[in-house]
């Protein structure tokens, strides 16, 4: 449930805008002047903040200045009935959400709070999902089987060298892991490596990710942020699911591309950067250009080598090994001894579909060491897996 603090110094404002809020099953905390504000923001966490521009003791954009310091993220929604244009402009660039004249107007105030928390939910999830940036030891890829062999194989051929790498194969097949083994195997081994899941940022935030952006340039966009493109500088930039960005934002790659430069959304100064790019899809890429949908000529600046990573129905044979390793890992982190898997067990895995492939086994091997004895029996697969 979201949580509204609403800063006026007229107690009618305060209690007419509590009593609309609440209705609408929000929690709501009044704040007569600024320096109370400033307490109450300091020991609580808000989603939205309303907020005075003129009030006594502390002026509403000294007191936005706080709000913001404190969390870039929060929406602030400025309010006044002696505001002006040039009011109005000051606060929305200092970072304000929005801005409402007095008397406010129910309807325009609910759809703008309802606004201001749809936008920062994306935010943070967009946070939350979008880039994980790693130096750290990588885990090695498992398997023997021929088809895995291949894969290693490639990487090993590819690594040491710049060329960008088109990775294509089922989900849970580990794409991700091939691109951190090209990282780390290559010279910029000491530099970042830098995910992006294409499929996980909005639509509307994905260009803002990639290049970052300039203050000023949206209405969230409060101070400067480097995208991706720079926070990968020396390193390697990893476009997971790039066959779900959009066509907008795969023309602006695709001239990051041929150029070696940026631009930030919202700036206009041209930025060169040293990145290699390397990107994966589930999609079928060749179904998606012959439909339009993905750009000819990005795919031909993408796929200098390409590598199909096999799905697990296709490696059979790593089974025992994969499960070893799981039960390893599994085991480090519940604290806890590593299962016996019994022949029968793993022979009983070895005939299972696996349309998850690594991920879905991964999960089945957790599952059976939660729920099985120390030894897990074929009886364990029956009984707990479903095929």
């Amino acid at each position: 449930m979201a949580k509204i603090l609403v800063v006026d110094d007229e107690q009618s404002i305060r209690s007419t805008l509590k009593e609309v809020l609440e209705y609408e099953g929000y929690v709501v905390e009044e704040a007569a002047d600024g320096p109370e504000a400033k307490t109450k923001i300091e020991k609580e966490s808000y989603d939205v903040v309303l907020c005075d521009i003129k009030m006594p003791k502390m002026d509403g954009l000294e007191l936005l200045d706080i709000i913001l310091e404190k969390d870039p993220d929060i929406p602030v929604i400025m309010i006044s009935g002696h505001g002006t244009i040039e009011t109005a402009v000051d606060a929305i660039k200092k970072g304000a959400y929005d801005y409402i004249s007095k008397p406010p107007d129910i309807h325009r105030l609910l759809i703008t709070v309802r606004n201001a928390l749809d936008r920062k939910n994306l935010v943070k999830t967009a946070t939350i999902l979008k880039t994980k940036v790693s130096k750290g030891k990588e885990s090695p890829i498992i398997g023997e089987s021929r088809a895995i062999k291949e894969v290693k194989a490639m990487i090993e051929k590819v690594a040491p060298t710049d060329a960008r790498v088109l990775i294509l194969g089922p989900n849970g097949t580990g794409k991700e892991l091939v691109a951190r083994q090209i990282h780390a195997l290559s010279a910029r081994a000491k530099g970042p490596f830098v995910e992006v899941n294409c499929a996980a940022i909005p639509a509307d935030l994905i260009e803002s990710e990639l290049f970052g952006h300039e203050k000023g340039a949206f209405t969230s966009a409060i101070k400067q942020r480097k995208g991706c493109f720079e926070q990968a500088e020396n390193g390697t930039l990893f476009l997971d699911e790039i066959g779900d960005m959009s066509l907008a934002a795969q023309a602006k790659v695709l001239r990051a591309l041929q150029e070696n430069k940026i631009t930030r959304v919202g700036g206009e100064k041209e930025i060169p950067v040293n990145v290699r790019v390397i990107a994966a899809t589930n999609k079928d890429i060749d179904k998606m250009r012959e439909e339009g949908t993905f750009r000819e000529d990005l795919y031909h600046r993408l796929n200098v080598i390409t590598i199909h990573v096999p799905p697990l129905k296709d490696r059979i044979e790593d089974i025992p090994l994969l499960v070893e390793h799981f039960n390893n890992v599994i085991a480090s982190e519940y604290g806890i001894k590593p299962k016996n898997f019994e022949k029968d067990a793993i022979e009983a895995l070895k005939k299972l579909p696996w349309p998850g492939n690594i991920r879905e086994l991964r999960n089945v091997v957790e599952r059976l060491m939660i729920l099985c004895d120390q030894n897990v029996t074929k009886k364990d697969i029956e009984k707990y897996v479903k095929s």
